[in-house]
């Protein structure tokens, strides 16, 4: 059963839904590949995808600890490689200034973002650069 239909809107957008919750989101091609870059790109949405599984293995780990990780955000950076036109590599800072954890929490913590599933899933040549600072 699909859990994801998609749709080609034309002039390089998409739109795909989530289908039980009937949530979509909307793709545009980036300016440098012909796009308009109105919305996330395909490759926006990987890097995006990394953050935010790092971020629930992280929240799900601190729900096991009684660690309040609210507020923990995430800065992306993507570097793109021309020759093929790939993901080189994702960027991730998480920031949480204020968080109150042990120094063992903190690396349980780090280790759950590091071996989330996106993070599992992309390639050895996807490159992936992150930082915690709290």
């Amino acid at each position: 059963m699909s859990s994801i239909s998609g749709r080609y809107q034309g002039s390089l957008r998409t739109q795909v839904t989530h289908l039980k919750s009937q949530n979509s989101i909307i793709t545009d091609a980036p300016t440098d590949n012909n796009g308009k870059g109105e919305a996330f790109s395909p490759t926006d949405l990987v890097c995006a995808s990394l953050s935010s599984c790092m971020m629930t293995l992280m929240g799900i780990l601190a729900e096991r600890e009684n660690i309040n990780l609210e507020g923990l955000q995430s800065e992306v950076v993507k570097i793109m490689a021309s020759n093929p036109r790939k993901i080189a590599e994702i960027q991730i800072t998480f920031n949480h200034p204020s968080l109150e954890a042990t120094e063992i929490q903190r690396k349980k913590l780090r280790n759950a973002a590091l071996t989330c599933p996106v993070a599992l899933s992309l390639s050895d040549s996807v490159k992936q650069t992150i930082a915690f600072n709290w």
